[in-house]
């Protein structure tokens, strides 16, 4: 499969598809687990739909004292912004009501598909390449499920690639 569009139906019915709640809570953990939660800043989206969710490693990051931003997109624009009072954003996604771009030391990123050198799949925005371009020192982590990996996947200029990706058996480094 070659066609973007082709691929991101693909993967939204095979992450639908693979959508649990023990998914979750092993992705949880396995994150939990990994040296990336001795960070203290993190950038995490608020799943909606099949994503991969987020609500309890949100909750356990504010419990651990730790700085947790959000997306929030304004005329195009991407920023973390702190977690904090929500509204009804962009595409309907919960977002912060206010709150500047905030620097964080790691995004945890949502995905339709991800390959084995890092290159994801995502709803074709471009929202998180351009953040990432711009904020080249984020650490860069996809929450998904195993079956979301793809052998390979078109790769564009524009496309940053991950540095890892976890899922419900495990953390894996590109």
């Amino acid at each position: 499969m070659c066609d973007k569009r082709a691929l991101r139906a693909h993967f939204r019915a095979v992450r639908a598809a693979a959508r649990s709640e023990d998914k979750d809570e092993a992705v949880f953990r396995a994150l939990r687990a990994s040296a990336y939660w001795a960070a203290e800043r993190f950038f995490v989206y608020h799943a909606v739909g099949s994503e991969t969710g987020t609500a309890r490693i949100i909750r356990a990051l504010l419990k651990a004292g730790k700085s947790v931003c959000l997306p929030r997109i304004e005329g195009g624009v991407m920023t973390a912004a702190p977690y904090g009072a929500l509204a009804r954003g962009v595409f309907g996604i919960p977002a912060p009501l206010q709150g500047e771009d905030t620097p964080c030391d790691v995004a945890l990123v949502p995905l339709l598909a991800v390959d084995g050198t890092g290159v994801r799949l995502g709803c074709g925005g471009g929202y998180y390449d351009r953040y990432f371009a711009a904020h080249p020192s984020v650490v860069r982590v996809g929450l998904c499920y195993e079956a979301q990996r793809a052998d390979e996947l078109p790769r564009e200029a524009h496309d940053i690639l991950l540095q890892a990706v976890v899922t419900e058996c495990g953390v894996t480094l590109f």
